[in-house]
Parts: C-alpha cells; sequence; structure tokens
C-alpha cells in the first residue's frame, strides 16, 4: 500500500474545493430585476413563461405585446380575472422589464 504526505492529501483537498467552486459558478444563474419581476407570474404562465396548463404562455411573446397586454390590463382596458390586480402593482419600468425578460425567452 502505498502511502502519502499531508501535502499530498492537502493538494488534492485544494485541487477538489477549486473543481467544485468552479462548477458550482458555472451552474448558477444570474438573478436579476427582470427575473425577480418574473417569478411572481411563474404561478399562473409557469417557469420562464412557458405554461404547463390552460393559461397563455407568454416566453417569446413581443415585448410590445406583453408591455401593451400589462399597460391594457393595469388600466382596465382589457378584461381579467386576476391581471388586472397583478398589473396596478406595476410601474411602466417594471412592465418594460417583465416584457423585455419574457420576450427573450425561447
Amino acid at each position: 500500500m502505498q502511502s502519502y504526505s499531508h501535502s499530498h492529501y492537502l493538494a488534492i483537498t485544494l485541487i477538489t474545493t477549486v473543481l467544485l467552486l468552479g462548477s458550482t459558478q458555472a451552474q448558477a444563474t444570474e438573478i436579476t430585476p427582470a427575473s425577480m419581476l418574473a417569478n411572481s407570474c411563474a404561478g399562473c404562465h409557469g417557469t420562464d413563461g412557458h405554461s404547463p396548463g390552460a393559461i397563455p404562455a407568454i416566453a417569446g411573446k413581443s415585448t410590445e405585446f406583453i408591455e401593451t397586454a400589462l399597460k391594457d390590463f393595469r388600466s382596465g382596458n382589457k378584461a381579467s380575472t386576476v391581471m388586472e390586480r397583478h398589473a396596478k402593482g406595476y410601474t411602466d419600468e417594471e412592465i418594460k422589464l417583465l416584457a423585455e425578460y419574457f420576450a427573450s425567452q425561447k
């Protein structure tokens, strides 16, 4: 049986730690203000706008479409069951961020 020195174990531990940290950082997803806002949409529209059911998917819709729809819900110009209440909580800037976020989802 081969014996290893303390420094050999230390080197292996260091290399393993560096590899694990690198892999963790590569898997991390950047959290942006837009993605944080979009989290509240996931319950109905699905993760990243890919609806799993009867609620419309919004991933990949144009920025203009999403922005107009949210503003119409907010103003009451577009009838809805819950979207009017959600949209009223967003500023114009937040609506723009959401529209750009969902438009970028494929």
